[in-house]
């Protein structure tokens, strides 16, 4: 290690965003004043919360959701751009990624409000259209053209994450991890020249452990899995990963999917589209898209197995083919 690293203060920050709390992990030359930087940070995670947020009754995106169809909102470049992303990889995935599922989010209790036996109704049975041939975009106006409830769970966070990364490199920091809630970024390399290790968490509700450890250098991870938030419908536990096809959470899925990928927003939801669509169409489709993803797999006797697709998880793939 040289001189020149050892010199380097570590600094470890970290604030509330969307429910849990963000953080933020860089290396300064000593005497530097790490206060503006948190105060910027907090301000990125809490522009995307205000702008993105279902549980903000005046975010930009629920005022969006209660605008009449055919009406031009204008909405800021930040929920533009995440809406935009959200549409390409609805359209990428066959619509496995939508982020028109917000009824279906709601009635299910996976919002601010809880289960309701009619709003589960009506979301399993009217028709849907997916959100990318029902919402049109302009130069910073957006306008439904049929009744649609906007939910972006399954990519706010990861653009979060981005969002933390783009305010530390406006500081002329190259180089850190930063993440909210396990989407993490990793930016170039830790100062003694190795990548960043982040740990790719098995799908454990009792307890928090790793399954298997990723080393980074500028990119992105997200893990999408049916251990953490769920609800128990006639003794079933059920995940927050909403199925659009069913307009209900998803019936089979793979315990987790974790992706590797350029932004962490990309990463978040190609992981969603991935659970949704599961290990042998999910892979498929990875595979088709040259993405980087690890699906974990129950076996009926409670052990756990991980199939890998794209050069980072090869090994996996390797053992399971």
């Amino acid at each position: 290690m040289s001189k020149m690293s050892t010199d380097l203060v570590r600094h470890a920050l970290n604030g509330p965003t969307m429910g849990t709390r963000w953080s933020a992990l860089f290396f300064m030359a000593p005497g530097c004043d790490t206060e503006p930087i948190r105060t910027a940070l907090q301000m990125a995670v809490d522009e995307v919360d205000t702008q993105m947020s279902t549980w903000k009754p005046d975010s930009n995106l629920m005022r969006l959701n209660a605008a009449p169809v055919s009406r031009w909102v204008e909405v800021p470049a930040r929920l533009l751009e995440v809406l935009r992303l959200g549409i390409q990889i609805g359209r990428a995935s066959g619509g496995a990624f939508d982020i028109g599922m917000g009824d279906a989010v709601t009635a299910w209790g996976f919002g601010p409000q809880a289960a309701e036996s009619d709003r589960i109704r009506t979301a399993m049975t009217a028709p849907r259209v997916p959100a990318h041939a029902a919402l049109e975009i302009g130069e910073g106006s957006v306008r439904k053209t049929t009744p649609l409830a906007l939910n972006l769970n399954g990519i706010a966070k990861g653009y979060g994450v981005d969002r933390l990364a783009e305010t530390l490199g406006e500081f002329g920091i190259e180089a850190g991890l930063v993440g909210i809630d396990g989407e993490m970024r990793a930016l170039g390399l830790r100062p003694d020249g190795e990548p960043w290790t982040i740990a790719v968490e098995a799908p454990d509700a009792e307890r928090r452990a790793p399954y298997s450890i990723l080393a980074l250098k500028d990119a992105a991870v997200a893990t999408s899995g049916d251990y953490r938030h769920w609800v128990e419908v006639q003794g079933r536990r059920l995940s927050h990963t909403m199925d659009p096809g069913l307009g209900a959470p998803i019936l089979a899925s793979p315990a987790s999917v974790t992706v590797v990928a350029r932004s962490c927003a990309e990463a978040d939801a190609w992981a969603t589209a991935l659970m949704v669509l599961g290990p042998d169409k999910g892979a498929k489709l990875a595979r088709e898209r040259g993405l980087d993803a690890l699906f974990l797999l129950r076996d009926d006797n409670g052990s756990m197995r991980g199939v890998g697709v794209g050069r980072i998880f090869s090994k996996e793939l390797a053992a399971n083919a």
